[in-house]
């Protein structure tokens, strides 16, 4: 019986050789349409999802797993583990991290012999899929919960993400940016980068080109990892298959990465940012 089972969502984006290698426990996010609730990444395929959002008048919704839904989860993993470490996305995207944390309390009851501890990733997507596989490591070389836990604290602020997005019109309709921010950037052909720190998403700059903005990518990894150890990476997108790939291959070239996966960006947060987006999480060893 392992120590420690390593429970996560469906946002951390993880490759799924990953997930079976490490037998992690991905719960997914809810997409609510038209009175329909589909599991990210399991009721809808990437290409599904992204022609019902582009067809769609009104935009989807995202919600999170609920308490009783987390419960059961640690429920089924406690029974062939001592422990759990549940890595949540970012508390300020989703209120995934309430749930598990309000699942863990009430597991204190129905499970009193498995100890269940549930920690913020601060990050999303595959920034959020590295702090798991830190802690999924950990737990494969026998490692207790606290060091399990510790793993994983020592990755959050290693770990980066920034992307480019071919629109601001998602994030408009969603109420996230302006939309007469999402006007101008379409009518100039800006394309915008954003950056996922602290918890947040924010606006880094805006450049001219879709070719400039893939290539500030690889200048802003470089300008954070430098010339330090060994760099692990994950390429992600949103549609974007052929630029991802374009975008992996000069990864590989300039930094000769360790570790370097390619991923699709998660529904539930494409919800928010449309098809198109490309980008890198990203960090160095020590």
């Amino acid at each position: 019986m392992p120590s420690v089972a390593i429970v996560t969502d469906s946002t951390s984006c993880l490759p799924r050789e990953e997930v079976e290698r490490y037998s992690i426990e991905v719960v997914p996010l809810n997409l609510v349409h038209e009175g329909h609730i589909y599991r990210d990444g399991r009721d809808l395929t990437a290409d599904e999802f992204y022609r019902l959002l582009k067809a769609s008048k009104r935009l989807p919704t995202t919600s999170p797993a609920s308490p009783g839904e987390y419960l059961e989860v640690f429920r089924r993993v406690g029974e062939k583990a001592r422990s759990i470490l549940c890595i949540s996305v970012s508390a300020k995207l989703s209120g995934m991290f309430d749930s598990a944390r309000a699942a863990a309390e009430l597991a204190t009851e129905v499970l009193p012999r498995t100890a269940i501890q549930v920690i913020d990733s601060k990050t999303a997507a595959m920034a959020q899929g590295f702090v798991v596989l830190a802690a999924a490591r950990a737990a494969r070389l026998g490692n207790s919960l606290p060091e399990v836990m510790d793993a994983a604290a020592r990755m959050m602020p290693r770990v980066e993400l920034v992307a480019a997005l071919d629109t601001l019109h998602y994030l408009a309709r969603g109420g996230r940016v302006p939309m007469v921010a999402a006007w101008a950037t379409s009518i100039l052909q800006i394309k915008p980068i954003l950056k996922l720190a602290r918890g947040e998403v924010r606006l880094l700059e805006r450049v001219r080109t879709r070719k400039r903005s893939l290539s500030r990518l690889l200048e802003l990894m470089r300008e954070r990892v430098g010339k330090k150890g060994p760099v692990h990476a994950s390429v992600f997108h949103a549609q974007a298959r052929d630029e991802a790939l374009a975008l992996q291959e000069r990864v590989i070239r300039e930094f000769q990465p360790k570790e370097l996966y390619l991923t699709e960006f998660t529904s539930v947060m494409g919800v928010h940012t449309g098809p198109g987006v490309v980008g890198i999480a990203y960090y160095a060893e020590d």
